[in-house]
């Protein structure tokens, strides 16, 4: 997957870890900086409502 443009965080540095984005054809690509090899892929809808969950709620508290 060489040939994906992707998009880092402008808060993110060199010396830290982040999430970094890729969007192609109504496809998002998500992967950790520090395993770029692991790809997931998803819809925008997808993420919106996973997003929201988490804002909600809906997965539990963090212990």
């Amino acid at each position: 997957m060489s040939d994906i443009s992707w998009q880092k965080s402008s808060f993110s540095t060199e010396d830290n870890d982040c999430i970094e984005l890729s969007r192609s054809a109504g496809t998002l690509r998500m992967r950790e900086s520090d395993v770029p090899q692991l790809v997931i892929t998803t819809s925008p809808a997808k993420l919106r409502a996973f997003l929201l969950g988490v804002k909600a709620r809906e997965f539990g508290h963090p212990m």
